[in-house]
């Protein structure tokens, strides 16, 4: 990995999109920042609360601003449907469903059985995007995106489609089981051995990627390892192959002719003694023979590997620096329950630092939580196209991630660029909901639990019609924050 970059000064909230708007878009749902804080009536029509503070007053005290809280969290926002739901099942009661709901499998999708996994990308995309939408159960389509952007691969080095389709489905599986069982599926996934390269890796010749991003990225933090380990990791991990094929298709493109390789059911990748080493190591202090388990094992043996994955999830879900306290805390209670993750996430949902003030949208959504809740607010036939062919412009493709270390976080969504694709992208879904939309009258104190900026509240009330309303909601630097 390269040296990290020199820390970052802390932004607010308000900064973060100021500097987005700082160019002078000409689109006035975009420069919507500073200025007295408002808030929206039950009718739809803005009091002014005269509060001219910096920030956005935070609601959290009333349990349904915290059901609303959670939901733009843990499930890409809500359909009216759902938020009436989880605010007669209250906070604590749509945590434990949330978490205990075992996960809706997706559709078949049909591509998958392509040869070679040649098919498009963006058929894929849409599968999972519809699934998103469609899904009872958001919140496992939330944690398969988290993973996705943990155990990072893409489909561009994997090479074979159908291998990331696989991945997608068992993050999905295994998103509330334990660490442990993830990282065996992690290492032995064939997307991943071809990504960090431990399809190739062999006795004789060990590749000390997966050894090292092992450690780093995925499951205990920089610093905590020497160069030793990750070399004798790599060691201890040789061995993995690809699964064999069921059988093979021959298929011709222009002069060429191809073997491709065809799977009838998902398949992990299978290990070969001939290729793994089978002396001594010495793996983060322990001396003897070690195969892929026993990596794990003194893996999870460490003390920086809770608070590290426990970090990463609040990053994720509290804000985007907390708390060292907080991490001690949660990790203390996933290593207690031996890595289950279901503890580790009820942890973080029922902890103060979730209903905190300070936690009150200080995150900025993803591209993609940016456009599912826009797309559950609207309602109506899903955009899924639309949706993923506008992710590239915000800095969000799916199954394509920029690098080993997954996508930013936070404020790093925004930019001068970025902000403007979200207003366009407002626009389209809008165009593409040609029917009736629901009222806008509650779409502010739905979506935005009624705690508004001066500039928001002005445009809203000055809007011609609905459409032109839920344009503001959906184009405000309020929406853009979770």
């Amino acid at each position: 990995m390269a040296a990290a970059p020199p820390a970052r000064q802390g932004i607010t909230r308000r900064q973060a999109l100021s500097a987005a708007v700082a160019a002078g878009v000409g689109v006035g749902a975009v420069r919507l920042l500073g200025g007295a804080l408002q808030n929206l009536g039950r009718t739809g029509t803005v009091v002014a609360s005269g509060n001219s503070g910096g920030d956005w007053v935070s609601p959290l005290g009333s349990e349904s601003a915290r059901v609303m809280h959670l939901l733009r969290r843990a499930t890409f926002g809500y359909t009216p449907a759902q938020l009436d739901s989880a605010l007669s099942e209250g906070f604590s009661r749509t945590v434990d469903r949330l978490i205990e709901t075992h996960p809706a499998e997706p559709p078949v999708l049909a591509e998958a059985s392509t040869p070679g996994g040649r098919f498009p990308v963006a058929q894929m995309q849409q599968w999972w995007i519809d699934h998103m939408l469609a899904t009872p159960t958001p919140f496992a389509e939330r944690m398969t995106l988290f993973w996705h952007g943990h155990f990072t691969s893409d489909y561009r080095k994997a090479g074979d489609n159908t291998f990331m389709f696989w991945q997608n489905l068992t993050w999905r599986r295994m998103g509330m089981t334990d660490l442990r069982s993830m990282l065996m599926k992690v290492t032995t996934d064939p997307a991943m051995l071809r990504y960090l390269d431990l399809a190739t890796s062999v006795a004789s010749n060990p590749n000390e990627n997966y050894s090292r991003e092992l450690m780093e990225l995925f499951s205990m933090g920089p610093g905590n390892y020497s160069e030793e380990d990750v070399r004798q990791g790599a060691l201890a991990l040789t061995g993995w192959q690809l699964p064999r094929p069921d059988s093979f298709d021959t298929v011709t493109v222009g002069a060429k002719t191809r073997r491709l390789p065809v799977y009838d059911s998902q398949k992990s990748g299978v290990f070969n003694p001939r290729r793994g080493y089978s002396g001594s190591v010495t793996f983060l202090g322990q001396i003897g023979r070690l195969d892929a388990e026993g990596v794990v094992d003194r893996i999870l043996a460490q003390p920086a590997t809770a608070p590290f994955i426990a970090g990463r999830v609040a990053q994720q879900f509290i804000n985007g620096r907390p708390s060292a306290s907080l991490t001690t805390s949660l990790g203390d209670a996933f290593r207690r329950s031996h890595y289950d993750l279901k503890t580790l996430m009820k942890a973080l949902f029922t902890s103060d630092d979730f209903k905190a003030a300070s936690s009150y949208r200080s995150l900025v959504k993803s591209p993609t939580e940016f456009m599912v809740h826009t797309a559950r607010a609207l309602g109506g036939p899903h955009p899924s196209k639309l949706i993923a062919t506008s992710g590239a412009g915000m800095g969000q493709i799916l199954f394509d991630p920029p690098d080993v270390g997954g996508w930013p976080n936070n404020e790093s969504w925004i930019s001068s660029n970025t902000v403007i694709e979200r207003v366009n992208f407002v626009t389209a879904a809008l165009a593409q909901a040609r029917g009736s939309l629901p009222s806008a009258a509650y779409a502010a104190t739905h979506h935005l639990d009624g705690v508004v900026g001066a500039q928001t509240a002005a445009l809203f009330n000055q809007a011609a019609d609905e459409r032109a309303q839920w344009f503001i909601v959906l184009a405000s630097p309020e929406f853009q924050l979770k």
